[in-house]
């Protein structure tokens, strides 16, 4: 078994959790639930399962992360970062059980490859496999991200490397909770994009290829840089089309072409259609303080950015 604590987030996730305990039951030394005040069996399935179980209000993905890594009463060497809904494969569980004691100190942290499931089908093209992320670092050595939307892990002190297997993110929810979580992430993406603009709050700048993964460095810089800058009509169509003809999306059938055409489109353009209509608003703000709040009253979220741990 490897030197390893699995931190996995979880609000009302019965009809997943199990299956992701069982993924990693090989591999994790120890594993953290943080929970937000479930109301389903999460709780009890991670208990059952011999979890060690916080809870913590919820504000947005990265600060109940970061608050995990500083509350969570982690021995274990090396920490990984795994959602509620994702399983780590047979072939990933083996190779972290085989590699990561025999890293050296100058390693600081694994990405790994993702793929993802959709309507019980894995999506292999439009650019969606495989997605490297950084999921696994040096206990000490990493942090996620401040961010509403698309955070990552950062690490420093050492080098990153890849390994070969992969995990799935396999939500068995509907297109009903599909659409409504990304509706979700629009708004939280809408107030980055918005940040980026106005400068609002401090701003998480320290993702890179050598505290991540270049995969992910390269994409952060393309949406922010060019992407961002588009009219938000020509953005998602522009996306969409490059994903579906350039990238072989139509390779994946009639549930791909519902996958990229909503994740592509839909979604990119409800982005872009939120960040036009709050602007709208905060263009007419006389100070910076003004937009903030105003900001705050459209999205209903409490925009004081946290403060960066562990650099």
């Amino acid at each position: 078994m490897a030197d390893l604590a699995i931190i996995i987030l979880t609000f009302n996730e019965e009809c997943h959790l199990a299956r992701a305990l069982n993924s990693v039951e090989s591999i994790a030394s120890e594993i953290f639930v943080i929970d937000s005040y479930s109301f389903d069996r999460t709780v009890e399935i991670a208990h059952a399962r011999g979890a060690t179980v916080l809870e913590n209000k919820f504000v947005n993905y990265a600060k109940q992360f970061q608050w995990a890594l500083e509350n969570a009463p982690i021995t274990a060497s090396w920490v990984m970062r795994l959602d509620a809904d994702e399983i780590v494969g047979p072939n990933l569980a083996s190779e972290i059980d085989r590699k990561l004691p025999t890293l050296g100190g100058d390693i600081a942290g694994v990405n790994l490859k993702r793929k993802h499931i959709f309507m019980g089908q894995w999506i292999r093209h439009g650019g969606r496999y495989p997605l490297v992320l950084l999921r696994i670092w040096r206990n000490g050595q990493g942090r996620i991200e401040s961010r509403w939307m698309d955070e990552h892990m950062i690490v420093w002190g050492g080098r990153t490397v890849t390994f070969c297997g992969d995990f799935a993110d396999h939500n068995l929810n509907g297109l009903t909770f599909f659409t409504d979580k990304h509706n979700k992430y629009a708004t939280r993406e809408a107030i980055d994009i918005l940040n980026q603009k106005y400068g609002l709050f401090s701003r998480d700048e320290d993702l890179s290829s050598k505290s991540a993964s270049l995969q992910a460095a390269v994409k952060r810089w393309l949406k922010e840089k060019i992407y961002n800058r588009l009219p938000f009509w020509v953005g998602p169509l522009g996306y969409f089309l490059y994903r579906y003809i350039m990238q072989f999306g139509f390779l994946d059938g009639s549930k791909g072409l519902v996958y990229h055409f909503l994740q592509g489109f839909w979604y990119r353009f409800l982005v872009g259609a939120k960040v036009a209509e709050y602007d709208a608003v905060l263009s007419t703000c006389a100070t910076l303080e003004d937009r903030r709040l105003a900001l705050e009253r459209l999205t209903g979220y409490s925009l004081v950015s946290a403060p960066k741990s562990g650099v």
